[in-house]
């Protein structure tokens, strides 16, 4: 797939969703791309990932300190309590101070191969944020599409309850009337205490269902707009895998592990190579009462350290690292492994639900029109009341497989643009500012030397949900319904 064909189906995800925010008529309402925005910027998980890319940007400049000068000093003041017996000329207190510099020349290569692995940890890091922006959008996108299902499969059982609560009465009136038995009235009422039962159980969903939102999205999900359609799906799952490979952040990151891992092994043989620094250094002693009362010494030189034996530790460094540039190798082969899985079976699912939409269309006109037929027959006395009790529960299941397909449909999609690597804030279009770069503070930290440059105190940037009121499941009768396309 070119680049330019990505990025046309990128400019296509944003302006779809972009039209979710402005249709007329849902100005008001909570729309994908909203709920999307607010967890980019305030969800834990999210920011937290962030924090800790920074963490491990800051690996560069710790590698690079290795190879950097280093200066220290100390200073002493001693007061002589007790002089020995034979030694009468012994000061009673001195002072005394040195200083040294020392600058590491040779390494072996241990620091500008340990530089060059920080980097590419820190590329992994980067990859692993966006696998973790997709996991997020992806539970977000799943949390929206199940208030909205919830939703109306609360609104469709109310209008059960309500049917036949209405049915139960008539029933009555016609048992008083001795045009039904007393069977009928039981069929009546055991079919509405099941509904009732249903009902509870539907709303108790929803409230879950909205409770999980707010602890992803941070706020409640009120008036939910329906979902855009998702764009860019792949006609053939070979398509799909042929992106993954080429886009997925996690395959992108066990690469740069890997490479990481392969630059370790350099600097664990550099553990038997010969060293070479040099060096400065000064010292000053002031003896108070003795006639000899200052000593000074400045010296230079070079310090060359060459490892004859270390009791075979070196070898073992060596031997270690590779097995976990090994171990790196071969979890690079089951992260590929892994997408390809997923890209299929996301595919697979998000075919099967689409058919299953179609299939539940079907069910739902079958069911109301036999439901029709059923309530016309009995008038005419050739059905019994179980038969519209059967005939109506016929169309509330047909109706809530829909609904389920819907969102399933939905949920499998943005699923398989996720493994594709196509459903990360880049391709989203998301509003509110711009977007989080991690290059930024990479760039902000990679030279810095100064030991005292420290970041201000972190405070949290997630926002908290300690406040947010208990959710309910109060519903109109005519809650959205997602869409599947």
């Amino acid at each position: 797939m070119t680049a330019k064909r990505i990025s046309l189906r990128r400019s296509a995800i944003t302006a779809l969703l972009l039209l979710s925010s402005s249709i007329p008529g849902l100005a008001r309402a909570e729309t994908l791309q909203g709920a999307l925005g607010r967890a980019y910027r305030f969800n834990p998980t999210l920011t937290g990932a962030r924090a800790g890319q920074r963490a491990t940007d800051e690996s560069v400049p710790i590698q690079k300190a290795a190879g950097r000068p280093n200066a220290g000093a100390s200073a002493e003041f001693q007061e002589l309590l007790l002089r020995p017996a034979n030694n009468f000329i012994s000061p009673h207190r001195s002072a005394s101070a040195s200083a040294s510099v020392n600058v590491p020349i040779y390494s072996g290569g241990a620091v500008r191969n340990g530089v060059k692995a920080a980097k590419k940890r820190v590329e992994a890091g980067r990859a692993d944020l966006r696998a973790t922006e997709a996991s997020i959008f992806a539970q977000v996108v799943a949390a929206y599409m199940d208030v909205i299902r919830d939703a109306a499969i609360v609104s469709l059982n109310l209008a059960n309850v309500k049917v036949l609560d209405v049915n139960l009465q008539a029933t009555n009136d016609r048992f008083e009337v001795g045009d039904l038995t007393r069977t009928d009235v039981a069929q009546s009422e055991s079919r509405l205490a099941l509904a009732r039962s249903d009902l509870q159980t539907a709303q108790a969903n929803l409230i879950g269902s909205r409770e999980n939102y707010i602890a992803l999205v941070g706020t409640a999900p009120d008036d939910l707009a329906p979902p855009p359609a998702l764009p860019g799906l792949p006609a053939t799952p070979d398509l799909a895998v042929q992106v993954a490979l080429a886009d997925n952040p996690d395959i992108q990151s066990a690469q740069k592990a890997s490479e990481a891992a392969r630059y370790d092994v350099r600097v664990a043989r550099a553990g038997s190579l010969p060293t070479l620094s040099g060096f400065t250094q000064g010292s000053y002693t002031n003896y108070f009462d003795n006639d000899l009362a200052v000593n000074k010494q400045v010296a230079v030189g070079v310090t060359a350290n060459l490892p004859l034996y270390q009791g075979g530790r070196p070898a073992a460094q060596v031997r270690q690292a590779q097995a976990l540039q090994s171990r790196a190798m071969e979890q690079e082969i089951g992260v590929e492994r892994g997408v390809i899985a997923q890209a299929r079976a996301a595919y697979a699912s998000w075919q099967a639900s689409t058919l299953t939409i179609q299939s539940s269309q079907k069910a739902v006109d079958a069911a109301n029109l036999s439901l029709e037929g059923v309530r016309a027959e009995n008038s005419v006395g050739s059905r019994t009341i179980l038969d519209i009790l059967n005939a109506e529960q016929e169309a509330l299941i047909a109706n809530v497989e829909l609904v389920s397909a819907r969102r399933n449909a939905y949920v499998a999609g943005f699923s398989l643009l996720a493994a594709m690597g196509h459903a990360e804030a880049k391709d989203l279009g998301l509003d509110g500012g711009a977007l989080y770069d991690p290059v930024v503070n990479y760039d902000r930290v990679k030279g810095k030397w100064f030991d005292w440059d420290h970041d201000p105190k972190p405070v949290p940037v997630a926002t908290r949900t300690v406040d947010s009121p208990a959710q309910n499941a109060n519903v109109s009768l005519t809650a959205q319904q997602p869409r599947g396309e």
